[in-house]
């Protein structure tokens, strides 16, 4: 069942000439869903304005996601268990994928600003990991891209692990990235979506955090996320069932 997430966003120039429309983000991690496989389910869900990946997710999944919503863009980061196999190639062309966001760089569809980070902290074992030192310098080079932009603009954060002390889960492997809070706190964007963790129930307190103007939610599975201008009358955090 795809979840739903309607959230308040600061900046008003997302919506113009939407008719009074949310701009809808289409977000999946760690866990195939197999209701988007139905076209009805599709249909019910309506029209979406981005797919983001959170990582670990199979390349067909994305490539399915991606074919059925026909030209919605796709902005994705690889988890920490998307090495070998398709992803193998390093090259997102062969496998019929756009190339995953460059870590700390921003990117956009031409509405909305998003910067990703792919990996987890590095602990040891295999899979995509990321040094202290390499992330520490993404980090920074994110802050100085974003820092010097007009009237701050709203960024969407899009990570693999969350920050440290975000839903971090009980075992070392499972907690989230230093450098990623520093920039959450420098940041403080409305909305950072990330995978990883474990959930052991869909309810929204137990997904989400929320520090200062930032809510922080954990993406797993699929997840319908509205934005929503901050004057739209009775617009809260809240999640629900979608299909």
């Amino acid at each position: 069942m795809t979840s739903r997430l309607r959230v308040a966003w600061p900046d008003t120039r997302l919506f113009r000439r939407r008719g009074g429309r949310p701009y809808r983000i289409l977000a999946l991690a760690d866990e195939i869903d197999p209701s988007l496989e139905s076209a009805g389910t599709r249909a019910r869900l309506g029209s979406v304005d981005l797919i983001v990946g959170c990582g670990d997710l199979p390349v067909d999944y994305l490539r399915f996601v991606t074919d059925a919503f026909e030209t919605v863009p796709l902005a994705y980061v690889r988890g920490n268990h998307d090495v070998g196999g398709d992803w193998a190639t390093g090259d997102a062309t062969q496998i019929h994928l756009p190339e995953p966001l460059a870590d700390g760089r921003p990117w956009s569809d031409g509405q909305l600003t998003v910067i990703g980070f792919s990996g987890i902290p590095r602990h040891g074992g295999g899979g995509l990991q990321v040094g202290s030192f390499t992330r520490a310098s993404q980090v920074l080079g994110a802050w100085l891209r974003v820092a010097w932009r007009p009237l701050r603009e709203p960024i969407l954060l899009v990570s693999h692990v969350a920050p440290r002390g975000i839903n971090d889960g009980p075992d070392p492997l499972h907690r989230g990235s230093r450098a990623l809070r520093w920039l959450a706190r420098r940041v403080r964007p409305p909305l950072w979506l990330h995978g990883h963790t474990t959930l052991l129930t869909r309810r929204l307190e137990d997904r989400s955090v929320r520090r200062g103007r930032t809510l922080f939610y954990n993406a797993a599975g699929a997840v319908l996320v509205e934005l929503w201008p901050p004057e739209a009358a009775g617009i809260t955090e809240s999640a629900e069932e979608a299909a």
